[in-house]
């Protein structure tokens, strides 16, 4: 796979400057020395440390990346809701792990799209995850189909840049119409899955607004709330509605109640929205809610 940029400026600029200013890292430069990738400037090889003049054509060829043999492909259909040379966008249902792990290595959502990349003859059959999503939470996961896809959106993800919106149901009555809420979060000592709010733990914000209250004098009180993730910590929004007296609906893990028949937590990533550099614009992406939370949503 290759891209192609032109540089346009007055002065010379280096072309290990110019790449870096187009997402190029120190790591896929040393695969592209190492692996049989190359850089050409109108179409002749160079050297990183080679000056480039305005109207210079740079091109990056990557090389192709060797699938891993220890990932399995499953060739169960994917809900795709957008897909091209650069990304997949999938809606994943809950039950489904997003990456191989101790407790399954067969049938995850990697194992899932290697097999969609099998089946469309993709030249890279390697998945990168660029967002995940716990096991029992629903909704939107963006895929990049090569390295360099994934180095580009990693960058956006450390600078907080990409927008994610989640629907969650704390249980309780959330008092108040909108709240920030600002707590490290670190793993529990002792425990491989849990997380709690620490002193030491990584920052970690999560913002929220009510958007209804239910059985505010009954037996189960409860509140729909649209959230945005600031920070992408494992098992955030969960943490932090549990650390305020309020865990999710269906969240046995961190103590939430188990009603209305709900077998997860619910939370649900219904949005997303980020800057793709191959258009020079930005791409959003929705997806409705799944059955169980729309019986929860329509509750009287």
């Amino acid at each position: 796979m290759q891209f192609t940029w032109t540089y346009s400026g007055t002065e010379q600029r280096k072309v290990r400057t110019f790449l870096q200013a187009h997402g190029v890292s120190h790591r896929m430069f040393s695969q592209m020395k190492h692996n049989g990738g190359a850089i050409l400037k109108n179409g002749q090889a160079v050297y990183t440390s080679d000056y480039l003049d305005d109207g210079d054509e740079v091109t990056i060829i990557m090389p192709t990346e060797k699938s891993n043999d220890l990932v399995v492909p499953d060739y169960k259909p994917l809900d795709i809701i957008f897909e091209n040379e650069h990304w997949l966008v999938v809606d994943k249902p809950y039950g489904v792990s997003t990456v191989p792990g101790h407790a399954d290595r067969l049938h995850t959502l990697v194992n899932q799209v290697k097999g969609h990349l099998e089946e469309i003859n993709a030249e890279d059959l390697v998945p990168h995850v660029v967002t995940r999503l716990d096991r029992d939470t629903s909704g939107i996961v963006l895929l990049a189909k090569h390295r360099f896809a994934h180095a580009v959106l990693d960058q956006q993800l450390q600078e907080h840049t990409v927008e994610k919106f989640y629907l969650a149901y704390p249980s309780g009555i959330l008092p108040e119409d909108h709240g920030d809420i600002n707590a490290p979060i670190g793993r529990v000592e002792g425990d491989f899955i849990k997380r709690e709010v620490r002193d030491d733990g990584k920052d970690s914000r999560t913002e929220y607004w009510v958007e209804r209250r239910y059985d505010e004098n009954g037996e189960h009180p409860m509140t729909r709330v649209r959230v945005q993730l600031h920070t992408g910590r494992t098992h955030q929004i969960r943490v932090h509605f549990q650390n305020i007296g309020h865990p999710l609906v269906g969240d046995d893990l961190y103590g939430g109640p188990l009603w209305h028949g709900l077998s997860r937590q619910a939370l649900h990533a219904y949005h997303m929205k980020f800057y793709d550099p191959f258009i020079e614009d930005f791409r959003e992406f929705n997806t409705k809610l799944p059955e169980d939370l729309k019986g929860l949503r329509d509750l009287a």
